[in-house]
């Protein structure tokens, strides 16, 4: 989130929406002629042209499963891999450094809100919302969306996991989900019972020390809600300061941290801007894909398993394109069918979150960094040295509470930002002002994606049916209240101007509630749409060793899995079932941390 530039929201939450542009392309994009080439193994770059191509694995997706999965499985030198992304790379000339729209941490709305590096799909008409279309980003570069989000790390809740275990998915609870957080993970504070201290995903802190962050955590300890210091380890429920994907001051995507390490690997090929058109059977074997690359029609085969980790809306497609979906839908397409799996693309789950915004009477905030000639100081230290307000996304405090006495554990986010955000980051702040992003997490509305006809091409028919329930009517009031009881404390008291939005003159629950339903949106965490279960759930469509019900060799690893969507943002979860899913190919026991502790409230009588 940007929120050092112009106009985000255009995957964190808060892939996360917030952030403004730190300057613009035309200024520096021939400042430096710096060339940071890596070395690609001459398989790495293309697909082989004459022979038919055969691998032992073929993932499709280079995003955070796709990255993860292919470093691991080519640890095995014996083991040969080839990963396709729709997307182009992430770099410019072999460099990071040349392409800072993705890789200037403060840089994030440009591609939130750029069709190069972004599927930019938009919902269908929302009913309980006014009637608006959402636009929903999603990753198509390497890296996917660790390459657009707003790099906020958070895990979720151990009771997320729990209940994964007692939705379908054994042998995926916080005991042993635990274990491959870390194994991803090195954390710049050092490694403990709950990080990772080897891993190759780098996790840091922010390091401004804004006023106003430490304004945001000591107004919510005012009202009443605890200081935790780490909110990914024993205890999520409070505020404190939010881990992040950032490493020296660049985003730590999972190019970064998986892709770029393992590409010179013998055992590795990568192919770039190549979109998987089919899946390929053999009766209900699965043999390989077909796919287009520079216009032409081709075909790959795997000798042991294609597995998809293109995200929770192309997976779906993807299946449901190759005839893996409800039999009644596929056959109005003309689609043949290979297996009717009717939880294809249902049970849609995603965080949707509103803006609190309040006008600050001190110039502290981020609006004068996003005038022009800031823009480029800012831009050009950190093309110097990886270092200033272009090292970070901004979003460096945060919290979780519960909605009411009862609820066990944490079900709202918030995310603070010192800057104002509009709409989605396209639009300039106009003023000195800050804002919290705040969401309910475990809503019960659900939805559902479908083909729009069987080209490849056409988006899918999105469907995530937002505010359809009184309850999650009723906790988006809930966070419009908390969010202002917290900017009501002293602690903001020197900083408090009049509020922005939604406004004083929004008082009563039908004008909250009229609020929420024009200004929510999505804070870019879609997923459950391949949900993980039993192969006697009608509804699931992987086992929980990842495996495809009903077919052979094909395997789906990414968010769409997920039983139900975590409290939290999902990147760092997506990296942990593609670790998890990487020991279960290999056929390696899964790893298992018994007994370790987690906070609960000393009573569920009170809301904190």
């Amino acid at each position: 989130m940007s929120y050092l530039m112009k106009g985000f929201k255009c995957h964190s939450s808060v892939m996360c929406k917030v952030a403004g542009s730190l300057f613009k392309a035309h200024t520096l994009k021939n400042t430096f002629g710096i060339n940071e080439q890596f070395k690609i193994s001459r398989a790495s770059s293309q697909l082989s042209s004459e022979k038919t191509d055969s691998y032992n694995y073929i993932i499709v997706g280079a995003g955070s499963a796709g990255c993860v999965l292919a470093s691991r499985l080519t640890e095995d030198p014996h083991s040969t891999v080839l990963l396709l992304e729709a997307g182009p790379k992430d770099t410019l000339l072999g460099s990071t450094r040349l392409l800072w729209k993705i890789h200037m941490p403060a840089a994030l709305t440009y591609n939130l809100c750029d069709e190069k590096y972004n599927w930019y799909y938009h919902t269908t008409p929302q009913r309980h919302m006014d009637s608006r279309v959402m636009y929903w980003p999603r990753g198509r570069v390497w890296g996917g969306s660790s390459s657009l989000n707003a790099m906020v790390y958070i895990r979720g809740h151990a009771e997320d996991y729990n209940r994964w275990s007692r939705e379908g998915a054994p042998g995926w609870d916080y005991e042993h989900c635990l274990p491959y957080f870390k194994k991803a993970q090195t954390h710049e504070l050092g490694p403990d019972q709950y990080r990772g201290g080897n891993g190759p995903l780098h996790v840091s802190r922010g390091k401004t020390n804004h006023p106003l962050h430490q304004a945001f955590l000591e107004a919510a300890q005012q009202a009443g809600y605890p200081f935790t210091d780490d909110m990914n380890g024993y205890q999520q429920e409070g505020f404190g300061w939010m881990d992040m994907t950032i490493h020296k001051g660049q985003r730590w995507s999972t190019a970064s941290a998986y892709l770029r390490p393992a590409i010179s690997r013998p055992n590795f090929s990568v192919a770039e801007k190549t979109l998987v058109t089919k899946i390929l059977f053999q009766g209900t074997k699965c043999i390989g894909i077909e796919y287009v690359k520079n216009g032409q029609r081709k075909k790959v085969f795997a000798n042991k398993e294609v597995i998809l980790s293109g995200g929770a809306i192309n997976s779906p497609q993807l299946l449901m394109l190759s005839g893996i979906g409800n039999a009644d839908d596929l056959k109005k397409l003309g689609i043949p069918v290979v297996c009717h799996l009717p939880g294809v693309g249902q049970n849609l789950q995603d965080h949707l979150e509103v803006y609190v915004q309040q006008k600050c009477t001190k110039p502290i905030t981020l609006y004068s960094a996003q005038k022009p000639l800031n823009m480029v100081r800012i831009g050009l230290e950190w093309l110097w040295k990886f270092t200033g307000e272009g090292a970070t996304a901004h979003l460096e405090s945060g919290g979780f509470i519960r909605s009411e006495p009862g609820v066990p554990h944490p079900d709202i986010q918030f995310h603070f930002l010192p800057s104002q955000v509009i709409d989605h980051g396209r639009v300039a702040s106009t003023m000195e002002a800050y804002q919290v992003h705040v969401g309910p997490m475990r809503s019960t509305s659900v939805g559902w994606l479908k083909l729009k006809s069987s080209d490849p091409n056409d988006h899918p028919i999105i469907e995530p049916n937002y505010l359809s329930t009184e309850r999650d009517i009723w906790e988006f009031r809930q966070c419009v209240k908390l969010t202002r009881e917290i900017f009501a404390q002293k602690a903001f008291e020197k900083f408090r101007g009049p509020e922005i939005q939604p406004g004083s003159h929004v008082q009563s629950d039908k004008d909250i509630d009229a609020f929420v339903r024009q200004k929510a949106d999505s804070a870019y965490h879609p997923s459950c749409t391949c949900k993980m279960g039993q192969p006697s759930d009608s509804t699931a469509v992987v086992d929980p060793q990842t495996k495809v019900i009903g077919v052979e060799n094909l395997r789906v690893v990414d968010a769409s899995i997920m039983p139900s969507v975590v409290t939290g943002n999902l990147n760092a979860p997506t990296i942990m079932i593609a670790e998890k899913a990487a020991d279960i190919i290999k056929g390696l026991p899964s790893l298992q941390e018994k007994n370790v502790p987690v906070y609960k409230p000393k009573t569920l009588e009170t809301q904190r």
